[in-house]
């Protein structure tokens, strides 16, 4: 008798599926030193192209378009060329483009390049979304600016970045998200592009957003939270939250001697079912 299950997400098997539910990962990477992390490490924010390959292996199957709007330096596109999916990658700074470009063809085999599609468009996010025809997509899945924290000069940023010559924000550009001043507005816009996203992501399918909870001044903002209650006021609906645990990084001595200042070494996966119809 032939199993009457069969699964339209992905092409995992059942001891697969099961263990990639489990609610937390542990960061996975290549380490500082490897030769393919150096292109990687020139972005302020980068995040590992093998994390972001469990979540393209589990929400599609081999062959299926993803796109990621915020695209950095193409984690996620040498992610789909590597596990057999196309993907369009939207980069508004043209020195991530451009190393976007230079790390896929260093990085990926050339046989491998082959198999799939991979497009990466140097732009403005909100506005390259419209030109895609509905139901364009069968994942969407990024990491987006993270306001304006990056601009923040602290331990970390000089240590880790500063002293080594490496970029410590995004850009200057004024349409870059991660210059707004105001978090409110930031969050708003932030919202609706990505509500504006379901018109060209398939129904049922899913949108993946990495992000972390930040500091700024005396105020902690819980990101992941404002973030996914304004999707679910729109076409999402959040199906579940998954820790990534960023256990290499390095501690710093924030607040010592004087208050609790937490050293944040986890992100959040945001996983919403796109609600909106066809």
């Amino acid at each position: 008798m032939k199993n009457k299950f069969k699964n339209d997400l992905n092409d995992l098997s059942a001891k697969e599926w099961i263990q990639e539910t489990i609610s937390v990962f542990t960061q996975k990477g290549l380490g500082a030193g490897h030769s393919e992390a150096q292109i990687e490490r020139q972005h302020p924010a980068p995040f590992s192209y093998q994390d972001v390959g469990r979540l393209i292996r589990f929400f599609t199957k081999k062959g299926a378009t993803v796109l990621d709007p915020f695209c950095g330096v193409a984690s996620t596109l040498k992610a789909c060329a590597i596990d057999g999916r196309n993907g369009v990658g939207i980069e508004l700074s043209k020195k991530y483009y451009e190393l976007s470009r230079e790390r896929l063809n260093s990085e990926v085999p050339k046989d491998i390049r082959k198999r799939t599609k991979q497009l990466i468009i140097n732009g403005d996010a909100l506005h390259e979304i419209n030109k895609f025809k509905n139901d364009t997509f069968d994942l969407v899945l990024t990491s987006p600016p993270y306001w304006s924290i990056l601009k923040k000069i602290d331990h970390k940023a000089r240590q880790e970045r500063i002293s080594k010559n490496l970029d410590t924000k995004y850009g200057d550009l004024k349409n870059d998200l991660g210059n707004i001043k105001d978090y409110e507005e930031f969050l708003n816009i932030l919202a609706k592009f990505f509500n504006d996203c379901s018109r060209i992501l398939k129904p049922k399918k899913y949108l993946c957003i990495i992000v972390s909870d930040f500091r700024h001044k005396d105020r902690y903002f819980t990101f992941h939270s404002d973030l996914s209650n304004l999707l679910e006021k729109g076409h999402y609906k959040l199906k579940g939250i998954t820790i990534l645990y960023q256990r290499h990084k390095k501690i710093f001595p924030y607040g010592y001697p004087f208050s609790y200042v937490p050293n944040i070494h986890h992100q959040y996966i945001l996983i919403l079912q796109n609600n909106a119809k066809s």
